[in-house]
């Protein structure tokens, strides 16, 4: 079996070793990320929505950071949003505080019942960077 190319934000390694999953592995030119939620550092919930999204994206983008990437080399978003027709609205202001500029990546959004006390998780598909 070949070793995968994990790769592990600053300061938060303990917690994915804790929960045994990588946040991202490196494959083929692709950079696959784990679903982010807007966990703290200790791995509790932020406690209101709009902070569990912000605090969702900034994880989000520390894991790409650590590949070199950024939101800007995302193809492929699917996020998971429990009691979606309530909280879609007030997920999507705070969206474009993150996405970026057109032309956009696709999307899947998927209604869920449960997010381990989370309301929101957003995991993608980064291309890599060429490297010289």
């Amino acid at each position: 079996m070949n070793t995968r190319d994990v790769v592990f934000p600053k300061g938060r390694q303990a917690l994915y070793e804790r929960n045994r999953y990588s946040p991202a592995v490196r494959s083929n030119g692709f950079l696959f990320v784990s679903g982010q939620v807007g966990s703290r550092e200790d791995g509790s919930p932020e406690a209101e929505l709009k902070t569990q999204v912000r605090t969702a994206f900034t994880n989000l983008n520390a894991v790409l950071a650590a590949a070199d990437c950024s939101f800007d080399d995302v193809v492929d978003v699917t996020v998971f949003i429990v009691d979606p027709a309530t909280k879609f609205e007030t997920i999507w202001e705070v969206v474009p505080e993150f996405w970026g500029q057109a032309p956009f990546p696709n999307i899947t959004c998927v209604g869920v019942t449960w997010l381990y006390g989370f309301d929101f998780e957003i995991k993608v598909i980064a291309k890599l960077p060429q490297t010289a």
